[in-house]
């Protein structure tokens, strides 16, 4: 995977297109999940689609 700086010091490896904070880094903050994961994960990966398209619109303008 590519790895990239970028200004703020962060590095980021080769994220797909609509992802900001993949969810594997994302489970690591949150803790142990109780319940069925993949419903949590699909309701992250649909908040992370919505932010990327919210930011690149104001991007565009």
């Amino acid at each position: 995977m590519a790895t990239s700086k970028c200004g703020c010091g962060d590095q980021k490896q080769g994220l797909p297109p609509g992802v900001c904070f993949p969810w594997e880094e994302k489970v690591k903050d949150i803790g142990t999940i109780v319940g069925d994961e993949s419903i949590i994960k699909g309701e992250w990966d649909n908040l992370e689609a919505f932010a990327y398209v919210y930011l690149w619109w104001w991007v565009q303008r």
